[in-house]
Order: C-alpha cells, then structure tokens, then sequence
C-alpha cells in the first residue's frame, strides 16, 4: 500500500456535520463545474463526476438539477474557489478549500477562527508545500478484478495507488497526479467502469504530527468552528 492509503488510514475522517450540508457543498461544485464547462453533462466530464458523487450521496435530482442551472443565472453561482493557510495551535498546519461569493467576509470569517484558538492565517504558499495535491474517483469494483493488474493500466494514465475502500464495502479508490483528472476519468469511463464519485484531495508528503490529547482536542475545536462555515468546502491538516 502506497501513502494515499496510509494517510486515509491514518487520519479521521470527518463526515459533514448533516445532510443540508452535505448538499449545500455538492450544490456549489457542480454550480462552478457547470459554470467553468457547460451545463450539458455529455460535454463536461467534471460535471458529469460530480453529478455522480451527489447521486452518492442521496442528493435529490431536483436539488442537482437547480445548482446545475445556477450556473446560467447572472446574480447567482459567481462562486470564486479561494484557498486559505494557517497554522493552529501547537503549530499544527490547516489548508482550507473555500467557494465563496464575498471573499471579504469569507477571509475575515477565517482570521477570526484561528485568531480566537491562538493560530494564524498564513500567506499563500505558507503550508501548500506540505500536502500533494491529488485527484481521486472511487468506483465499483468487478467481482474477480485484479487490482495489481488494474493498478499497472492505470500508470499510463496518470494513476498512482489503487486499492479498496475501507468504508465502503465493494469499491476501489483511486488516487492519480491533480494534473491526470481528465485521463483518469476517461479510462474509467472507456472501460465501463461504474463511477461512483470523483474530485480531489490534499495528502501532506511529511509526517503527521502527534499531540497530547488536550492539545488535540483544542485544535479539533478549531476544526468544528471552520468546517461549520457555509463557505468553507474542505478543510486539510497534518493533525495524526
């Protein structure tokens, strides 16, 4: 097993906190996929990805259809996708995807989390370099497949790690170079393979850092008080 399994293993992953949320997130990516690509999902495989993790999801195919057409109306969907860095307590490192239509508010809301919990919101580029930016799709996997065999196809489109879901029994994951999305998806969907979901991760390339419990638990609040917000997309550390 390669990092990308070691580093999913290793670290918490945290559900979003209700279904309202979930799709309020969903909403937005396929609001700026549509808007970046076309709203014909034939035409814009990033839509068509997208559309599937919200299917995933239990997302109502009213719900996705309104945020695919949010992207034609001239006062709504004008999200900007902006990324925020900082540090937390005890020097923990937070890397924050946002999708935001007032970046004023969306960067005050930041500063004040991390001034309130003793971190700080750093500059671009402050703690990027810690994490590998990666494309991932999960997808169902074939009774009898040979994940080695499937692993060495998928080299030469861009495809690094493959193996199985540990939380969802019968599916793979696939983790690939941020720059192979495109190739990774269209070997997918060239040998009919069931796609379950696909978009992006940020896997950190050193080592995870271990607190103490209490030293923990306060960056955890730091954690809760950022993913709550409505902009907020994603949040990333180097937390063990």
């Amino acid at each position: 097993m390669g990092r990308a399994f070691e580093y999913r293993k290793a670290r918490k992953l945290k559900r979003w906190g209700n279904m309202s949320r979930t799709f309020t997130r969903l909403g937005k990516e396929l609001t700026i996929a549509a808007k970046a690509g076309g709203t014909d999902p034939e035409n814009n495989p990033r839509l068509r990805a997208i559309i599937q993790s919200a299917r995933s999801e239990n997302m109502p195919k009213d719900n996705i259809e309104r945020a695919i057409r949010r992207a034609e109306e001239k006062d709504k969907g004008d999200y900007r996708e902006v990324v925020y860095e900082g540090y937390g307590p005890h020097g923990i490192a937070i890397l924050i995807e946002t999708a935001t239509d007032n970046t004023t508010r969306t960067v005050a809301n930041i500063r004040s989390y991390f001034n309130k919990s003793g971190g700080s919101l750093g500059t671009s580029g402050s703690v990027d370099f810690m994490f590998d930016h990666k494309c991932i799709f999960r997808i169902k996997e074939i009774p009898g497949m040979d994940l080695e065999e499937l692993e060495l196809e998928l080299i030469d489109y861009g495809g690094e790690e493959v193996f199985q879901d540990e939380d969802q029994e019968g599916v793979l994951v696939i983790y690939g170079a941020f720059e192979s999305y495109g190739s990774l998806q269209k070997f997918i969907e060239e040998r009919n393979l069931e796609l379950v979901s696909g978009g992006f991760d940020r896997i950190v390339n050193g080592e995870l850092k271990e607190l103490l419990l209490h030293e923990k638990e306060e960056v955890e609040k730091l954690l809760e008080r950022i993913e709550e917000d409505d902009d907020v997309q994603n949040v990333f550390t180097n937390l063990a």
